[in-house]
C-alpha cells in the first residue's frame, strides 16, 4: 500500500527552509562582497602583492613585488626581529624592563599610553606591537636595544641588508610616516619567513589574539588570525600615504606560504585580497623539496601580563636576576643552521654579511651631544656583534635589564635611553688583553681558568676534525663582577661560511658553539 508524499512527516518545515535559505544568501553576499573587494584591489594603483611557498622559495604570485613603497607597522616586524635576536642571544628576557623615554611616550597613536619614566617587560612589549602594533611600545624598545632610535634605524636596515632585503631603509621602529622608509613586497615576505624560521620559540606570539594590560584588554588587529584556517599571522599596517598593508603566514596539510598585500584601499579590501590570495595559491605550494618552516606553539586566545610600572615605581623595582658569564649566548643559531630556501625572494643564509655595508652608507649617523651614540659605526663583517659586545660590558656591571632609573626623577632623553651603553666602571674591565686573531671566530663555552678553558679547546679541536684542522684555539680574558674568567674560541677563520661550518662539525660531535665576527 502506497502513501502520498504529503501524509509523511518531515523535518524540512518551511521555517526551517526558509533559516537555511537566510544562511545561504548570507554567505553568498559575503563571497559576493570579498570577490569584489579584491578585485578592486587588484585594480588600485598602489597595490603590491606577492605569494611565497615558504617551503622551496618558489614565488607563487607576484605583482609589482620590487615596487619601493611605504611600510608603515609593517616596520615592527623588523623592531620585534631584533628583539627575538636579542631573547635568543639572552641579551634581555622576557621580563626585562622596558624603559620609556619622553621620546618613546610622545609618539602618535596606537600607542599603550606609559608615561615617560614608566616601563613595561619586553614581553608587554613584543604582545603591544603585535596587537595593537604600539607605536610608543616600537621605539621604547628600540632604545633599549639600540641606545636610540636612530641607531636602532640604522641596525634594523643594516639587518634587513644582511637578510638580503636589499631595497629596505628604517627610518624609526614603528612605522610612523618617514618619507625615506621604504621597502618592497619581495622584502617583507623574506623578513615574514626569516621571522618564522629563526625564531620558532617566538614566532607563536603572531597568532595572540588579546592580552590583558592592566586593566585593559587589547585585542589584535589582525583579523585573519583565528578566521582563516592555517593562518597564524603575522602583521597589519596602515599609513595614509602607504595604505593598508598585510603579511600573512599560512601553514596546513603540509604546506606553507607567506602571503604580502601592500597599499590596500580599505582594511575590508586589504583582507579580501589576502584571503584570495592564500585560497587560490596553497593548492600550488609544495608539500616536499625544502625544509617545512618550523612549525611554533599558537599563543592562548588571552594572554594575561602583569600592570606596567608607573614612573613613581620604577626606582622601586625588585631587583633583576643578571646573566652570569657562564650563560653562553645562544647564538649559534644566530650563525648556524637557519638557511632559509635559496630561491624566490629568501636568504641562502641568514646573514649576507657583505650586504650591510650598504645599509651604513645609506643611512646617516644620528645628530646627538653623547659621546657613545657618536662613534663611527662598525664595520660590516661585526654588525652581528657590536650589540652583543656593548651589553655584554653592562651585564657584568650589574644586570641584563639594560635600565638604570635615573636620578631624582629625570626623565631626559639620553638619561633613559643611554643607560644600557654606559660603560663599566674601569675596575670592571678585563683586567688583561691578550692578542686574538681577526676574522670570525667559534665560541665553544666559559672556564674559570685560562688553563681549563685551554683544555676545553684541545678535546675540542679533536672532535672537530678537519673543519678545524687550521683552526686557533685562544682564551680570552673578561671581568665578571670581582672574578675573572675565560672564554674558550677557535680563531683563524676567513670568512663566516668557514666559522659556521667549524660549528656545525663541533655540534655534530656534541659540542656547544656558536659563531661570530671578531
Amino acid at each position: 500500500m502506497s502513501r502520498s508524499i504529503s501524509s509523511v512527516s518531515s523535518p524540512w518545515s518551511a521555517g526551517f527552509l526558509a533559516k537555511v535559505l537566510t544562511i545561504l544568501s548570507m554567505a553568498i553576499a559575503i563571497v559576493a562582497v570579498d570577490s569584489v573587494n579584491a578585485e578592486a584591489e587588484a585594480a588600485n594603483p598602489k597595490y603590491a602583492g606577492i605569494v611565497v611557498d615558504a617551503r622551496t622559495g618558489n614565488v607563487l604570485y607576484s605583482e609589482n613585488a620590487d615596487r619601493l613603497q611605504y611600510p608603515a607597522s609593517l616596520t615592527k616586524m623588523m623592531t620585534l626581529y631584533m628583539t627575538f635576536e636579542a631573547l635568543e642571544q639572552g641579551r634581555i628576557r622576557l621580563d626585562t624592563p622596558v624603559p620609556f623615554s619622553a621620546h618613546a611616550a610622545a609618539q602618535a597613536p596606537t600607542k599603550l599610553g606609559v608615561r615617560a619614566g614608566g616601563t613595561i617587560t619586553v614581553e608587554q612589549g613584543i604582545l603591544g606591537l603585535v596587537t595593537l602594533s604600539a607605536n610608543d611600545a616600537a621605539t621604547a624598545l628600540g632604545e633599549l636595544l639600540g641606545g636610540s632610535e636612530d641607531r636602532f634605524a640604522q641596525m634594523m636596515t643594516a639587518k634587513a641588508h644582511a637578510l638580503g632585503m636589499t631595497r629596505t631603509t628604517y627610518r624609526n621602529a614603528n612605522g610612523l610616516p618617514n618619507t625615506a622608509q621604504m621597502t618592497t613586497a619581495r622584502d617583507q615576505a623574506r623578513l615574514g619567513i626569516a621571522l618564522r624560521q629563526h625564531f620558532p620559540q617566538y614566532y607563536g606570539y603572531f597568532s595572540a589574539r588579546a592580552f590583558k594590560f592592566g586593566n585593559r584588554v587589547i585585542r589584535s588587529h589582525n583579523r585573519l588570525v583565528g578566521s582563516v584556517r592555517g593562518v597564524d599571522g603575522i602583521k597589519t599596517g596602515y599609513t595614509r600615504a602607504a595604505g593598508f598593508n598585510l603579511v600573512s603566514s599560512l601553514q596546513i596539510d603540509g604546506k606553507s606560504i607567506v602571503g604580502v598585500v601592500l597599499g590596500g584601499a580599505s582594511t575590508p579590501a586589504r583582507d579580501a585580497q589576502m584571503r584570495r590570495l592564500l585560497d587560490a595559491y596553497l593548492p600550488k605550494a609544495s608539500t616536499s623539496g625544502g625544509t617545512l618552516v618550523a612549525q611554533s606553539k599558537p599563543m592562548p586566545d588571552m594572554i594575561e601580563t602583569p600592570a606596567p610600572v608607573s614612573p613613581a615605581k620604577v626606582a622601586q623595582v625588585a631587583e633583576k636576576k643578571t646573566i652570569t658569564s657562564d650563560q653562553q649566548p645562544v647564538a649559534a643559531a644566530a650563525a648556524t643552521d637557519v638557511g632559509l630556501p635559496h630561491k624566490g625572494p629568501l636568504p641562502d643564509r641568514r646573514y649576507q654579511a657583505a650586504n650591510t655595508e650598504v645599509a651604513y652608507a645609506e643611512t646617516a649617523a644620528p645628530k646627538t651631544d653623547n659621546p657613545l651614540l657618536t662613534q663611527p659605526m662598525p664595520s660590516p663583517s661585526k654588525v652581528k656583534t657590536v650589540a652583543i659586545k656593548q651589553q655584554e660590558q653592562a651585564s657584568v656591571q650589574k644586570s641584563a635589564s639594560a635600565y638604570v632609573p635615573p636620578e631624582q626623577g629625570d626623565t631626559s632623553v639620553d638619561d633613559l635611553t643611554t643607560a644600557s651603553t654606559k660603560p663599566a666602571p674601569a675596575k670592571e674591565v678585563a683586567a688583561r688583553e691578550v692578542p686574538q686573531p681577526s676574522g670570525w671566530v667559534v665560541q665553544i663555552g666559559v672556564s674559570s681558568s685560562r688553563e681549563s678553558a685551554m683544555d676545553l679547546l684541545q678535546s675540542a679541536k679533536a672532535k672537530g676534525g678537519k673543519a678545524l684542522s687550521a683552526a686557533k684555539p685562544f682564551a680570552v680574558a673578561f671581568a665578571n663582577g670581582g672574578d675573572q674568567v675565560f672564554r674558550a674560541r677557535f680563531g683563524g677563520f676567513e670568512d663566516q661560511r668557514d666559522a659556521v661550518n667549524a660549528c656545525k662539525a663541533l655540534k655534530k660531535a656534541g659540542v656547544k658553539c656558536w659563531a661570530a665576527a671578531q
